[in-house]
């Protein structure tokens, strides 16, 4: 009766080879996977970086088009 339950010796190895890979090869995974997140999240900060000085060169061209307009003004606004 006890050989009729019994688990075969190659199987109860390969199983336990399974899971002994799964649990070696987790913090590798765990790692790339901070890696992975850790340069997305670089990428997106450089983007917006990016995007912001875009955006603050194009006020700068508005601000100096307006100054020069308004000293362009002084000379016809003065008094002959």
């Amino acid at each position: 009766m006890a050989d009729s339950t019994a688990v075969n010796a190659q199987i109860t190895d390969s199983v336990t080879q399974t899971n002994v890979k799964v649990i070696a090869e987790a913090p590798a995974q765990a790692m790339a996977a901070l890696y992975q997140v850790a340069s997305h999240a670089s990428g997106l900060s450089l983007q917006n970086a990016v995007h912001s000085q875009q955006s603050l060169n194009q006020i700068s061209t508005a601000v100096v088009s307006k100054a020069v307009a308004l000293i362009m003004a002084i000379g016809e606004k003065s008094p002959k």
